[in-house]
């Protein structure tokens, strides 16, 4: 998931956009935009890349050995097949 320090620093960067003759709401602006930002990736359920790769890892190994097993099966029918006719 995002660091504080990154929500902190788009917080920062939306809140000095903000026009300058509204310079006392820029505080306040900056904790609401860092408070909406952090909701709304705490929603989306992100993973961190380490934990893409892990799943990753894992799923490709799934797929070999579902592949062997299926490989073997159709042996074992072959061979079943070739002892019942």
């Amino acid at each position: 998931m995002m660091e504080r320090l990154d929500i902190d620093q788009i917080a920062l960067r939306l809140a000095s956009l903000v026009p300058p003759g509204l310079a006392d709401a820029q505080k306040d602006l900056r904790a609401n935009f860092r408070d909406v930002l952090a909701q709304g990736l705490r929603r989306l359920e992100l993973v961190t890349r380490e934990e893409f790769e892990v799943q990753s890892q894992l799923l490709a190994r799934t797929r070999a050995r579902v592949e062997e097993l299926e490989r073997r099966v159709a042996e074992l029918e072959a061979i079943a097949a070739a002892r019942g006719s």
